[in-house]
């Protein structure tokens, strides 16, 4: 999507000279209510992805197609008003990255549920926070910086399609996408017909050696977005954590069952490893951002700035960002004292941890907000860092509650609500993270067509409350129905048809570990170790126009091989069709995350009003069942190929 970056930028002047009295209407009533109601559908696709395989989608450029074709059929939509419903439905589709941390709490055991109110009012102010520091992140990432956004300026272009002159091709190549995912999908994980994956597995002594991969079509658009060199670097993560680690803790610890035991080295040892990369990574992008956004801070809270600068320009007023911030402040204590108020009815310990709980949001989340924009004006939104930065955030707030317990503040019968008290604190930092990560480039594409950024911001939070609305029942419904991995909701559920939740598992790992002294540090070193030489390694390679993120090496370390391995063969089948535009690629990916992730959230809700995830499982003999998954998946790779391929053919005799 960065290749696109030249086009968009030089045709802004001209939307915004020939189309600025057309365009006057942006943020209107119809607009948000069509926004409320993708962010309904967007919404419950992340959750449902995020638990299974640990990555979401951005929502920015479904959101977009969407509310164009929407508008346009109802008449007088505007290319400003289009981007307002983008904004307001990506922010709530991205707030549900609160995935990879409140499960961890049913995950330790301190929730059995997730209670809506407060699932709902932690959400929101978390999302909000992130809106707020989304206001001097966008002048230092933004307006003052370079970064490409692919995401957002993909977005600015697609808009363009919003005018009298645009046409339906992407709609169409985006609902092409959307069918094509949600049949495979159905016929995997509701009729069981078609294998979900492979596996190839070899033992060498007391060596295991394996490799999974995975026939989703959501993973397989993901790796078409996320380009070349992030899909290299996650295979080269699974490389290093299945080719090297695995069978190297495997030699050191003999077992009987090296295959059988190999898992279980990933989990405990090998994941752990990816922790300290993906740490080490994001400790860099901070120190790479410390100058330019303390400008941005000291240019939004300019009340000289804002009486001089034009509505393009023009953020929130600092009187209302200072009373926004005051009011989140205050229903974020208050949400920490009914937390903890069972356990610490009063007294210092009580004020302690709710003050702590405060400046990990206010302070350390505003860092992490940093961290996520910074990635994603990088490698896009698509490719979140939400997990690697949230590594950092868990490990500083558990080693904060682990300091109160040393002197003696905090009672060692205390520590299973001081654990759920740090991964309830993350969880509203999350929320935080992942606005922020995703609004960047929403403001990018407000930027590239003219829109007022002030309002952009309204729309954000306006977007977090709806978001926020259907967060805590999409968790519910998840859980009731497939249960998380090691966590299930009653008996004689299938552990097999658990959701993996990896990122909740590994928060909820890294605080038990931490405030238990049970944590594995050697395999966290050795993974920041690992961290430093790929950082000094992506650095010597930008130097001569390569790049191997380090970040990525670490997400395919840690994350399911099956993940990883087919969002590197997406990455590779965007290579291959590299010489072709890649705007109608781009829609049949995203068709392909949304529609396999849509049809998981309908078989979750089945699942859950029947109380079977089998109910319409067909008797497919195995073979059987794994010959139609390759063929499905190799056919969906070809008929790909083929509609770029005609789709290029198209433009160039039109043209």
């Amino acid at each position: 999507m960065a290749r696109h970056t030249d086009t968009a930028e030089c045709s802004v002047p001209a939307i915004i000279s020939g189309q600025k009295h057309m365009d006057s209407r942006e943020l209107t009533l119809r607009g948000i209510i069509l926004g409320a109601l993708i962010t309904v559908v967007f919404t419950a696709a992340n959750v449902y992805l995020g638990l299974k395989i640990g990555l979401t989608f951005g929502s920015s450029i479904p959101a977009t197609i969407i509310s164009m074709a929407v508008l346009r059929f109802m008449g007088g939509g505007t290319m400003l008003e289009n981007n307002m419903v983008q904004t307001q439905a990506s922010a709530a589709g991205t707030l549900s990255c609160v995935f990879a941390a409140l499960p961890a709490l049913i995950m330790v055991g301190y929730w059995h549920e997730f209670p809506y109110v407060i699932t709902l009012l932690l959400t929101m102010a978390g999302g909000m926070t992130g809106v707020v520091f989304t206001i001097p992140l966008r002048r230092a990432l933004v307006s003052n910086s370079d970064l490409p956004y692919p995401e957002g300026t993909a977005c600015a272009e697609i808009l363009r399609a919003s005018s009298p002159e645009g046409d339906a091709r992407s709609l169409r190549s985006l609902t092409l996408g959307t069918m094509v995912s949600g049949s495979v999908a159905f016929a995997t994980s509701g009729l069981r017909l078609l294998s979900d994956g492979f596996s190839v597995a070899t033992v060498v002594g007391s060596s295991a050696f394996r490799l999974n991969g995975s026939f989703s079509l959501a993973l397989l658009g993901t790796g078409y977005l996320v380009g070349i060199g992030g899909g290299i670097a996650m295979l080269l993560g699974v490389l290093l954590a299945w080719g090297i680690m695995v069978p190297v803790l495997g030699h050191l610890a003999p077992s009987a069952t090296p295959l059988a035991d190999a898992t279980g080295l990933w989990l405990h040892k090998v994941r752990f490893i990816g922790a300290g990369t993906i740490a080490v990574a994001a400790i860099w992008t901070l120190l790479a951002l410390a100058k330019p956004v303390a400008q941005g801070l000291k240019e939004a809270l300019s009340v000289t700035h804002l009486a001089t600068g034009d509505d393009s320009d023009r953020d929130l007023a600092p009187r209302t960002l200072i009373t926004l911030c005051a009011g989140l402040a205050v229903l974020l204590a208050g949400l920490f004292t009914y937390f903890l108020w069972p356990v610490m009815p009063h007294g210092s310990a009580l004020a302690t941890l709710i003050l702590l709980g405060l400046i990990a949001c206010f302070g350390l989340g505003f860092l992490v907000a940093s961290a996520c924009g910074y990635m994603a004006g990088i490698i896009g939104s698509s490719s979140s860092p939400i997990s690697g930065v949230g590594i950092i955030a868990i490990i500083a707030i558990s080693v904060a509650l682990w300091g109160l317990e040393s002197t003696g503040l905090l009672s060692v019968e205390q520590r299973p609500i001081a654990i759920a008290f740090g991964l309830f604190v993350l969880s509203a930092i999350t929320a935080s993270a992942a606005v922020s990560n995703d609004n960047l480039q929403d403001l990018k594409t407000g930027q590239l067509v003219g829109a007022a950024p002030w309002r952009q911001e309204v729309a954000l939070l306006i977007g977090c409350v709806a978001g926020a609305v259907v967060i805590p029942w999409v968790l519910q419904v998840l859980y009731q129905a497939y249960g998380f991995a090691g966590a299930m909701p009653r008996e004689g559920m299938d552990p097999s048809r658990s959701l993996a939740a990896p990122q909740p598992a590994l928060m909820a790992a890294i605080a038990t570990g931490i405030l238990t002294h049970q944590l594995d540090w050697l395999m966290l070193e050795i993974g920041a170790s690992l961290g430093v030489l790929l950082v000094i390694l992506d650095i010597v390679l930008r130097r001569r126009n390569l790049a191997l993120p380090p970040l990525a090496v670490g997400m395919g370390i840690y994350l399911p091989a099956d993940v990883s391995v087919t969002i590197g063969i997406g990455a590779g089948l965007g290579w291959l069709l590299r010489r072709f535009p890649r705007g109608q690629g781009t829609m049949i990916a995203s068709g392909f995350i949304v529609g396999e992730s849509l049809i998981g959230v309908a078989l979750a809700a089945m699942a859950g009003g029947t109380g079977s995830a089998d109910t319409l499982a067909l008797p497919v003999p195995t073979l059987l069942n794994a010959g139609l998954g390759w063929a499905v998946f190799c056919g969906a790779l070809l008929w790909f190929g083929k509609q770029v391929r005609q789709s290029d053919r198209v433009r160039q005799e039109e043209a």
